[in-house]
């Protein structure tokens, strides 16, 4: 029986996305490609520019008012006359509104940036930007291309999870940032698949438990258990305990290590959730962490979902391979083609069920005991 659900939807989402691409490539083809380097190369300025503003949280501050760059300086102990350039950049890129001179207001895109936003993306521009992210891009790409090598293991003399693990307020950020990814994707995870045939979901690296949540406020019948880091976990049990939900009852949070072992399957209403897990993982890694979600289900009937981006064969598009990027820099992983991902499952010992699109960027491997 298929846990697809919304087909109709997923393949028109699919066909809008195809169509979204090929617009957004029409303006490279129209300017003149000395040009169209200039501004390749000079991208940074922004993504540079949109940290400042998240950093001083500008956007919580206007609020739902409009205020003039000065009082807006003043509310952020900064220089009037650098925060008005910095806002008039920003709103050239489409990044707030200047509705009189000097006078600025949130629009549909700054709105993301309010602390207080349901679906903020604050944390996802800091935690990219942060210094500890950044470097490696600035300082040791060049060098990690030639010798294969992670440029943040040559910046910082460490591997990601390690330098999260003794840095503690980069290791809050990063929690934030990855509970915050439902922003980027939507909720198609909980709507476009099945949830119904489960009575039980075990979010592997699920953070403060983000998207279990999403899933039980649409299944009343599920319950989940939460499995992340130690550090990771103690934090989410305080960020509950100040924010209480009634749906988090439903959810037990244990410490644990995909490398090591994980809770064992009850039965087959049992399912495994890895959320952009293993694209995290090089490849001895990931079939280490699939035989041990192997041993875990035994004979149980259970399934794992792995929800994660497919890359095509050949002509990937922009976003999924910039976030292959993105592995190679922060750690040894990579985004994978579906036979890549066919070819790891089947190692571990474990049969690709089906796949299963979402009206997101990414998709869901059911995989199941061969």
């Amino acid at each position: 029986m298929t846990l697809q659900m919304n087909t109709s939807a997923v393949r028109r989402f699919s066909m809008i996305m195809k169509f979204g691409s090929w617009l957004q490539n029409i303006p490279n083809k129209l300017t003149p490609p000395p040009f169209w380097l200039m501004q390749i190369g000079s991208a940074f300025w922004q993504s540079r520019a949109l940290y400042v503003a998240a950093q001083l949280d500008i956007a919580s501050v206007i609020a739902d008012g409009e205020l003039s760059s000065g009082l807006i300086a003043s509310k952020v102990s900064a220089n009037p006359d650098a925060v008005f350039r910095l806002l008039r950049m920003l709103q050239a890129m489409g990044i707030f509104e200047e509705t009189a001179p000097s006078v600025f207001k949130n629009n549909k895109v700054s709105v993301y940036l309010r602390k207080n936003h349901p679906n903020t993306v604050r944390a996802m521009i800091l935690m990219h930007n942060s210094e500890a992210m950044s470097r490696p891009w600035f300082e040791k790409l060049e060098q990690g291309v030639r010798e294969g090598t992670s440029p943040f293991q040559l910046t910082h003399d460490e591997e990601l999870f390690d330098f999260m693990d003794n840095h503690r307020e980069f290791d809050q950020l990063f929690s934030e940032a990855m509970d915050s990814v439902e922003a980027l994707t939507g909720d198609s995870f909980a709507t476009d698949f099945d949830w119904s045939q489960f009575d039980r979901i075990i979010d592997v690296g699920g953070s403060r438990g983000a998207k279990s949540l999403t899933i039980l406020k649409r299944y009343p019948h599920l319950t989940a258990v939460v499995v992340d880091r130690p550090q990771v976990i103690a934090e989410a049990r305080q960020y509950w305990e100040a924010n209480p939900s009634a749906d988090v009852e439903r959810i037990r949070f244990q410490g644990g290590d995909l490398l090591r072992s994980v809770p064992a399957a009850e039965g087959p209403k049992d399912i495994y959730l890895l959320s952009a897990v293993l694209h995290g993982f090089d490849y001895e890694s990931s079939l280490k962490a699939l035989r041990n979600l192997a041993q875990a289900i035994g004979t149980k009937g259970a399934r794992i979902a792995l929800m994660e981006i497919i890359l095509p064969e050949i002509g990937t598009d922009l976003a999924g391979a910039s976030l292959d990027m993105q592995m190679f820099m922060g750690c040894r992983g990579r985004e994978r083609t579906l036979k890549e991902w066919t070819s790891l499952i089947n190692a571990a010992g474990l049969k690709l069920e089906e796949v299963v699109g979402l009206q997101s960027f990414g998709s869901i491997l059911v995989v199941k005991a061969s």
